[in-house]
């Protein structure tokens, strides 16, 4: 099994962020992933979405504070965006190219994840069987990321790296841990 832990970055830093902290750790054992976010720091300031009874596949989730990862084929341009809210809601979509064709990825018809509230911040944990859509001897690379709301609407974009002049989770050159 191949492990690595990551600290996501601020996009933009500002003093107010400096409280907060995105880390983690992802693996890889054979074709089953398993990715474990922790948001730590005072979140009484940041939007988060209360756990839904009802567990769905919903759009446009990275409106508000969304736990995000993307799986990139090694020498291929086609990659998936998996988007995970604390309410529960999740959704994948699946891309040709950058940016380009993107769809709803069926294979999956359920995220089962779980989130736990921590006396210091909030974890969020998923294993997902990869055989749904690639082969076990696929090499990939990741991207991670996160999108936190604050509730005076400000938003913040944290990531491995950040590869340009705005914030954008899809370039290839920030998908930067590899299995």
């Amino acid at each position: 099994m191949q492990e690595k832990i990551f600290l996501l970055q601020p996009f933009l830093y500002n003093e107010s962020l400096s409280e907060l902290k995105i880390k983690g750790n992802v693996a890889r054992y054979e074709n089953q992933f398993t990715i474990q976010y922790a948001l730590l720091g005072d979140l009484t300031e940041i939007e988060i979405a209360a756990p839904s009874d009802e567990l769905a596949r919903k759009h446009e989730l990275w409106q508000n504070t969304c736990f995000e990862f993307f799986l990139g084929i090694e020498n291929s341009d086609r990659y998936w965006e998996f988007n995970l809210s604390p309410s529960g809601d999740w959704n994948v979509y699946r891309f040709d190219s950058y940016r380009h064709q993107m769809q709803e990825e069926t294979a999956f018809t359920s995220l089962p994840f779980s989130i736990q509230y921590l006396s210091d911040g909030l974890a969020l944990v998923l294993s997902v069987d990869l055989n749904l859509i690639i082969s076990t001897d696929v090499a990939l690379k990741v991207g991670i990321s996160t999108v936190i709301k604050h509730k005076d609407g400000f938003v913040t974009y944290w990531a491995l790296t950040h590869q340009g002049d705005e914030p954008d989770f899809h370039r290839r050159d920030s998908f930067t841990i590899e299995f």
